[in-house]
């Protein structure tokens, strides 16, 4: 199975990210990519403006052009956007919340997963404008079952060990991976400590690092991908990249034959 990972730029405008994707996927194709993860956000850049104002459910623009790319080039597309979810009170406010969504673009068809993990840590408190999602989701690509994680979540090994257990032998994992000191080596043991945990591919794409300062967890680049015992299969650099990698499904059922610690 060859798959890419688009480490792309974030933008603040729903229809220029568009952009970026349908030049990416066209580039996945042709290079003979079945399967192709881009980052959490893609839809809005973090630290860009309010999430809800551009939010939109499947049959806003740029949903409806992802999904238009996958049955165009007969491709899977896994890419990060928002839609809208609930009303809450935050103090004297007033939010309305998204759902930080993998939108799953298979053939045309779409399936999405809410990020159960929000990001509140480190300053931040994703949860007062994203509602958490419930429920483990898992896809079938060319007869593989794919299950679907979002950036933080990586944190969490018992979740990856779950849709494992249900039978997930690949992970993807769109991320906006905030910059900091030892990000870039926890992103790096994370990743392959979520592989041995589960014996699965972990096929994590992040954001580019931006080129100037930003407002959010924007990216830091090194999408990778791993393999089912943690061996880092390919990585990618800071800059904005097209990463292809050729993965054999059924390394995950020897990993797991090897290693029964599921």
């Amino acid at each position: 199975m060859r798959i890419a990972l688009a480490q792309t730029p974030g933008f603040q405008e729903p229809e220029e990210n568009l952009a970026v994707v349908a030049d990416k996927a066209r580039e996945a194709a042709g290079r003979g990519a079945s399967l192709v993860v881009f980052p959490e956000a893609s839809s809005q850049a973090f630290g860009t403006g309010r999430l809800d104002t551009r939010a939109s459910g499947l049959d806003g623009e740029f949903p409806r052009g992802v999904l238009g790319l996958s049955r165009e080039l007969g491709i899977t597309i896994v890419v990060g956007i928002f839609r809208p979810a609930d009303t809450v009170e935050r103090g004297e406010k007033t939010i309305n919340r998204v759902s930080n969504t993998a939108l799953v673009a298979a053939s045309g068809e779409a399936i999405v997963y809410d990020k159960i993990h929000t990001f509140d840590a480190l300053g931040n408190r994703e949860s007062d404008t994203v509602r958490p999602g419930t429920e483990l989701v898992i896809f079938s690509h060319e007869g593989v079952r794919v299950g679907v994680a979002v950036c933080f979540d990586v944190r969490y090994p018992e979740q990856f060990r779950e849709l494992a257990r249900r039978g997930a032998e690949l992970v993807v994992l769109p991320t906006s991976w905030a910059a900091g000191e030892g990000k870039l080596e926890q992103w790096r043991v994370l990743t392959r400590a979520r592989a041995l945990d589960s014996g699965a591919f972990i096929l994590a794409a992040d954001h580019a690092l931006p080129d100037g300062p930003t407002k959010g967890p924007t990216g830091i680049g090194h999408s990778v991908a791993v393999a089912p015992n943690g061996t880092v299969l390919a990585e990618a650099g800071e800059g904005p990249e097209l990463l292809v990698v050729d993965i054999d499904p059924g390394d995950a059922a020897e990993q797991r034959r090897e290693l029964p610690i599921l």
